[in-house]
């Protein structure tokens, strides 16, 4: 059991938990938020794959676990309340959001919403729909707490034109979590399709696609949901499957029907192509099965709880500032310091055993409101409390 049940609260066992992690038995691992600890059941559903593959070949180790390929689509649409047919397994989130994006038909004057804290590779998208179709982008303004302001987005919606609303779930930077399901609401009501960048959230909190009101859905495997680098998955909801032409179409996406005719899979599956990794996939299956036995809200509750407990315990460190926005607050904690730069300070917390990420925001739209680069430390249940203080304590004799 990796979930103790009480009358009082659902808590995570958290000795088993890390008995499953060989990584937490080296450093105190803060940096979930870029590729957290896989588990050993990832770990041994990947290599287990790649040894049947060197003892009977790829394709037969493919054609010997057909059942566990299907298992990992019906997993991660259990993660995030779909249906298996709305999965697509990516070689990332990236992948993901780029084939939901460039699926989409635009047309000349169509305006595409996003917000100040957009990811650089989403924004390079955007310019080049501009370039190809004539597309407009606007940014919405962040609200008084650093979300998106719904006020604001209501309203731009109302003037029309709006064919689609991108929204990242939580940015990368400031640990805030936007209003995802308001914004699934108002894009809904106006006729926009709604695309969420789910990088941060998928593994971290429950997420339901359907209550969220979410069309298109991009997440990675390497962040919180702990499954292998090079894997991802995109959700299509069923019905907006026929409006999207994705951009690259293989075999497994469509089936040829005559010398210059074709049609495509019925369901989500259409955005994939033949050549995968299938042990990244089924590594892919089992993280998600793992956070589905432990629960999406234990998982939640005890990253929030380590991520407050750091928050506060840094705003007693002097010189530390600590950059989180946002009402409702993820993992993610950025903090900086009066005089030594993040780098420093993450070079210097790595020689004491603890690991943390510079997090510099390469790219925003109003370029002028840049912020300098800062320390992310990224918590996952995996830690501990005592790690926190362990942290904490190695950055302040690092401070002197």
């Amino acid at each position: 059991m990796l979930v103790r049940t009480t009358p009082e609260r659902t808590s995570v066992d958290i000795e088993l938990i890390r008995a499953h992690t060989p990584g937490t038995r080296h450093a105190v691992h803060l940096n979930a938020a870029g590729a957290s600890l896989p588990p050993e059941p990832v770990l041994a559903a990947v290599v287990a794959h790649l040894t049947l593959e060197s003892e009977i070949g790829g394709y037969e180790a493919a054609d010997a676990v057909a059942d566990k390929i299907a298992d990992s689509y019906a997993a991660l649409a259990e993660l995030v309340g779909a249906d298996p047919g709305e999965i697509a397994f990516a070689e990332s989130a990236t992948r993901a959001w780029d084939q939901a994006f460039y699926a989409i038909p635009f047309k000349p004057g169509d305006r595409i919403l996003t917000t100040s804290s957009e990811y650089a590779s989403n924004a390079l998208a955007y310019v080049q729909a501009a370039r190809r179709h004539g597309t407009v982008t606007e940014v919405i303004p962040d609200g008084p707490d650093g979300a998106i302001d719904l006020a604001a987005l209501a309203a731009a919606l109302a003037r029309g034109g709006v064919r689609l609303v991108a929204l990242n779930h939580m940015p990368t930077h400031d640990g805030l979590v936007n209003p995802a399901a308001e914004v699934g609401a108002l894009a809904r009501a106006h006729g926009a399709l709604f695309l969420l960048d789910a990088c941060q959230s998928v593994g971290q909190l429950p997420i339901d696609v359907r209550a969220l009101g979410v069309d298109l859905l991009s997440a990675t495997g390497r962040k919180f949901l702990r499954g292998p680098r090079g894997t991802g998955f995109l959700y299509a909801r069923a019905e907006v499957l026929p409006l999207l032409d994705p951009a690259v179409v293989d075999l497994a996406a469509a089936d040829l029907t005559g010398p210059d005719e074709f049609t495509f899979r019925p369901d989500a599956r259409r955005f994939e192509s033949w050549e995968r990794s299938v042990a990244g996939q089924l590594g892919l299956g089992t993280a998600a099965r793992y956070a589905l036995d432990l629960g999406l809200d234990a998982i939640a509750a005890r990253v929030q709880g380590l991520a407050a407990r750091l928050r506060e315990a840094l705003g007693d460190v002097p010189g530390v500032t600590v950059h989180d926005r946002g009402t409702h607050k993820s993992g993610i904690v950025t903090f900086g310091h009066a005089t030594r730069t993040a780098a420093e300070i993450v070079t210097g917390l790595a020689g004491r055993g603890v690991v943390a990420r510079v997090s510099e925001q390469t790219f925003r739209y109003d370029a002028g409101a840049r912020p300098p680069a800062r320390v992310r430390a990224s918590v996952h249940y995996y830690n501990t409390e005592d790690e926190i203080d362990t942290a904490v304590a190695a950055l302040r004799a690092l401070l002197g």
